[in-house]
């Protein structure tokens, strides 16, 4: 296992959609994730919606506690613009962020909102190997 592998991070966002506000957080999502995309340190963003429950599920990959705090200080301005149409309803960190990035995710999601943190035992990303798949 190298020295990467062992700082990636993988969070999970439940989202509860407040009632009539789905399109307005489809719109707000899609902002976030463009902007995610053109400028922000996640290896991969993924957001997908249960319209019968109303709860999206993010999932974002990380290198590592860095990339995080990068992460917060770039998408602020949509992180808000998102929250305006939902709230978390639980939080999932699968690996182990430093100090700073657990306690800045504890303070951000307050008491109200289950984390939970699970330490990464094995595993490999191949994303190159999974993306020539695709495009065949």
């Amino acid at each position: 296992m190298s020295h990467h592998d062992e700082t990636i991070l993988l969070f999970r966002n439940t989202m509860r959609i407040t009632d009539g506000h789905l399109e307005d957080f489809r719109n707000a999502i899609a902002r976030a994730v463009e902007f995610a995309q053109q400028h922000g340190p996640q290896l991969m963003v993924q957001t997908f919606v249960d319209e019968k429950r109303m709860l999206a599920h993010s999932f974002q990959l990380y290198r590592d506690s860095d990339a995080v705090r990068l992460h917060w200080k770039l998408a602020d301005p949509f992180i808000q613009d998102v929250m305006k149409h939902c709230r978390v309803e639980h939080f999932e960190v699968f690996g182990e962020p430093d100090a700073e990035v657990a306690a800045g995710l504890r303070s951000s999601l307050g008491e109200q909102t289950p984390l939970t943190f699970s330490p990464r035992i094995a595993g490999f990303l191949r994303f190159g190997a999974a993306l020539d798949i695709a495009a065949e």
